[in-house]
């Protein structure tokens, strides 16, 4: 008989919280004094830049659904309403958090270190020449000083854009009694917001307080009463009707030209600022009050990260690290015919992966290449390769338009691609194209065409391939070949895969497929048998599949979750959950792999893909999650990664029932760590015994 914990919603914990949180935890790294000095401010950006991103895309979707009157809920049955009234004092604390983080925290030790961001007022004679001569030199040229008047309505402010409003009062008007004008001036994008003072010292301004203080010369005829830097953040969801478009990528172009142009969610302004600035600002935008965030510091903190490539001082960051090279392969494709080659990023390059592109464009063997392209980057190395193989090959390659904040680089790669004479697509209708996927196919010496194949967890990127731990595997088994043609039919041609295959599939099947693997484990608990699950996510926000995993708790499944961020499953809640535990690891690189592991009775199953369980992914997108068929490579993910990730300490956090996070007490081991060990030879044993699986 199935619990009525199942479908409670209290069961469940808020998605949108629960990305808040894992905001916090990138923030907690900042916090951290472990951690290199200069990475500490990284992860203050990194967690600034997170929080732009979930108001300009989660809020905004929220705010969109409540002034639409959609009474859509999450799994933890809130209404919108709701979710922005639990919503609003969190993002206001985290911000604050923040700003206390780098006024209570990192500013002073930077300064400790010798890196000094200077008020106007620090600067002496010569430094003030500098900033007269770098305004006249470099700034003036790009301002637009603006008047809001009767005459002059408030200008357009495109998203994130920073900002300075100025009361103003004309020299010319008798008496003094009027309201005083609004001016505004936005700070150029294109110069950096932290400019270098000269001396031997790491000395640096912000390119705000430089323009502001020579702004105030543009306005001759007026009386500057005061000035306050600001910052509108957007909606910047994409909407349309493909049905109605006349191109894909004609559309996209002209939403990517909207995003800038969407509605206000957010306004800061800087600590101080005159109110009468603030309320005309907060009017002219449509925001209630409590879209109004005070910055007690400099609007926008992402943009600190640059100090991290500004300043060489390498011992105020972490120790390099580059996988090893790999030796040339000089016959890629026979090896694959002999076996499976499995790929750990960034431990193990990237660069197998584009040999194999590579030797596919300039063997005259191969005849086709197929390449799906969701976040490519700016390598001309991969353009090259495809353009190369598109003269005597045919080269198909289906690009994902919609990829956020990737939109305008991949419609270039789609045009240039095209030049080229490659086939371009833009995969299915009205879904995201989220799959990995390279598929070959070659004449080989013996007369027979085969199909080889990388699949991955992560993107055609080279500079993600070092940030993101993520897997690839190379192969040239018959089975999977074929499926990943039926696949790229499915993009190109709507031509449905064929239900059961070696590939799981979105949105065809991949959640009742994976919901069928938990049940199974449930069964096996039921039956006596061993039962063991473990997940490795980014987020976990599907009902129905976390139903299942209480399920299968229920049934006396032991289940270890690892959900980097969004998690709407409440562990360890007696009756319901308290064999799950969900663990989060933010460390030096972004964890981005995905991991399915079943005991299925001894007779284990490993499975790797794009593919979060989260709706989106699940229901909205063209996701393929892929076998590990070597059982050598699935024992060493299960001894060897899974065991690390699990025996974690340094940078895990263990969820708890109340959906808040705690770490644990000793910090002693580190899977990352453990991981760049391994790669440089030092470490070539298991992970620590306590994490026996």
């Amino acid at each position: 008989m199935s619990s009525p914990l199942l479908d409670q919603a209290s069961s469940y914990l808020n998605a949108e919280l629960s990305r808040l949180r894992f905001n916090r935890r990138v923030l907690e790294e900042a916090e951290d004094e472990t951690n290199p000095l200069l990475e500490r401010l990284h992860f203050l950006a990194l967690s600034a830049a997170h929080l732009d991103e979930f108001i300009e895309v989660r809020l905004a979707a929220l705010l969109q659904r409540i002034e639409e009157g959609v009474d859509e809920r999450g799994p933890d049955g809130r209404s919108p309403a709701q979710v922005r009234d639990l919503l609003a004092p969190e993002l206001h604390a985290l911000a604050a958090a923040q700003y206390g983080c780098w006024n209570g925290e990192l500013r002073g030790r930077l300064a400790a270190a010798g890196i000094r961001i200077l008020e106007w007022s620090e600067l002496g004679a010569a430094g003030r020449r500098f900033a007269a001569d770098y305004c006249a030199r470099e700034v003036d040229p790009l301002l637009t000083p603006l008047l809001v008047d009767a005459a002059r309505p408030f200008p357009r402010i495109l998203n994130k854009a920073l900002g300075l409003a100025f009361l103003l009062r004309s020299k010319r008007r008798r008496g003094g009694a009027a309201e005083p004008n609004l001016g505004v001036v936005t700070v150029p994008r294109a110069l950096p917001r932290l400019v270098r003072l000269p001396g031997a010292r790491e000395d640096y301004i912000y390119l705000a307080h430089l323009v502001g203080r020579h702004a105030r010369a543009m306005y001759r005829g007026f009386t500057v009463e005061t000035a306050a830097a600001f910052r509108v953040t957007r909606n910047s969801n994409l909407y349309w009707n493909e049905e109605e478009s006349r191109s894909l990528l004609e559309t996209v172009q002209l939403e990517l030209h909207n995003r800038r142009r969407g509605n206000a969610v957010r306004l800061e302004v800087e600590a101080g600022a005159d109110a009468r600035v603030v309320e005309r600002l907060r009017t002219n935008f449509e925001l209630e009050p409590w879209q109004v965030f005070t910055s007690e510091g400099p609007v926008n903190l992402s943009r600190l990260d640059a100090l991290r490539d500004l300043v060489p001082r390498p011992e105020l960051k972490f120790p390099p690290f580059s996988a090893p090279p790999p030796a040339p392969d000089p016959a890629p494709f026979a090896a694959l015919r002999l076996r499976d080659r499995l790929l750990h990023h960034p431990y193990d390059s990237f660069e197998p992966v584009m040999q194999f592109l590579e030797a596919a464009a300039a063997d005259p063997r191969v005849v086709a290449i197929k390449q799906t392209l969701y976040r490519a980057g700016d390598d001309s190395r991969m353009l090259a390769a495809l353009e190369a193989a598109a003269a005597d090959k045919e080269v198909a390659v289906v690009v994902e338009l919609k990829a956020r904040s990737d939109e305008a680089r991949n419609i270039r790669w789609a045009r240039r691609l095209e030049e080229a004479g490659v086939q371009v697509s833009y995969g299915a209708s009205g879904r995201k194209t989220h799959c990995k996927m390279l598929l070959v196919a070659r004449q080989d010496e013996d007369g027979e065409l085969r199909r080889y194949l990388h699949l991955g967890t992560g993107n055609y990127n080279l500079r993600t391939a070092e940030l993101y731990t993520d897997f690839s595997l190379l192969t040239a088994r018959a089975e999977l070949g074929a499926a990943a043609d039926a696949v790229f039919a499915f993009l190109t041609a709507g031509t449905e895969p064929a239900r059961g295959g070696p590939l799981l599939v979105a949105p065809t099947e991949l959640a009742t497929r994976l919901r069928g693997l938990v049940q199974r484990e449930a069964e096996h608990a039921r039956r006596g048998r061993r039962a063991r699950i473990i997940l490795k996510v980014n987020g976990l926000l599907d009902r129905p599949l976390i139903r299942s995993l209480y399920a299968a708790s229920q049934a006396g499944v032991r289940v270890d979750l690892l959900v980097r961020g969004d998690c709407a499953l409440r562990p360890g809640v007696r009756g319901l959950s308290h064999r799950i535990t969900v663990r989060s690891l933010v460390g030096r690189f972004l964890e981005h792999s995905r991991i399915c592991y079943f005991h299925n009775g001894g007779e284990e199953e490993v499975y790797l893909g794009s593919a979060d369980w989260m709706p989106r992914n699940l229901y909205g997108r063209i996701e393929v999650v892929f076998p590990v068929l070597d059982a050598e490579q699935r024992r060493w993910i299960r001894d060897h990664v899974l065991r690390a990730y699990l025996a974690d300490t340094a940078r895990t956090r263990w969820l708890r029932p109340d959906g808040t996070y705690q770490r644990p007490g000793q910090r002693k081991f580190s899977a990352q760590a453990y991981f760049m060990a391994c790669a440089r030879g030092q470490v070539s044993g298991p992970p620590p015994a306590e994490a026996r699986l």
